[in-house]
């Protein structure tokens, strides 16, 4: 489970503005960021649709082809289309694929785990999703989104299903690192191919 970043590039600062002023509330639980009028967003993030961390892998697979208003030499990656504006918790939550949006059924939103914020069947805010704005968060990124948080969870129980065919030239260590679940993800792949020769559980601090 990746690390949710606190960075404070000139990019990221942008990003979490837009957002910010995008939405104004946790577009999922519908919260509304009442510190608003003093800049205080004590308790919310601007969370990253498609992962923080895999900014490289998103460069390298041409995603910046579903952002619509980057600059000429942007890749698009820290465009508010792909941001929505959460809850502390509730980003933590998504980063960890334990719920996720599904533009295909009405933006409704499916829990993968214990439903503790109560947010399972809720429809995404419609504030961040205007078909008419070119700072809506976009569908393509919301469908990339809930593939992988059903491919995590599509076992039950919290055990996430991995994908092991990794094409030839691929990083797979890096694209085992960071995805979600890496511990497991990786303890299941090095079971494979080395056998009794592998310890299971000895990965735990991935």
């Amino acid at each position: 489970m990746r690390i949710i970043s606190q960075s404070s590039t000139g990019r990221e600062n942008t990003f979490r503005t837009e957002v910010r002023k995008r939405d104004g509330k946790c577009v999922i639980t519908g919260t509304i960021n009442r510190r608003a009028n003093r800049d205080n967003w004590t308790g919310f993030h601007a969370a990253h649709i498609f992962p923080l961390s895999s900014e490289d892998y998103w460069v390298q697979s041409g995603f910046s082809r579903w952002i619509t208003n980057k600059g000429e030499r942007d890749t698009g990656f820290n465009s508010c289309q792909n941001g929505l504006l959460m809850e502390t918790t509730i980003h933590e939550l998504f980063d960890g694929f334990y719920f996720s949006i599904n533009p295909d059924d009405g933006y409704k939103i499916t829990c993968f785990d214990e439903d503790n914020k109560r947010i399972d069947g809720r429809i995404l805010d419609p504030v961040c999703r205007d078909p008419n704005s070119d700072l809506s968060a976009r569908d393509e990124l919301l469908k990339w989104h809930f593939r992988q948080a059903v491919l995590a969870n599509m076992r039950g129980a919290g055990e996430p299903s991995f994908e092991t065919d990794f094409p030839p030239g691929t990083d797979m260590i890096g694209e085992i690192l960071s995805g979600p679940a890496a511990a497991k993800r990786m303890e299941a792949e090095l079971s494979s191919r080395l056998g009794g020769y592998f310890l299971p559980g000895t990965l735990q601090s991935l």
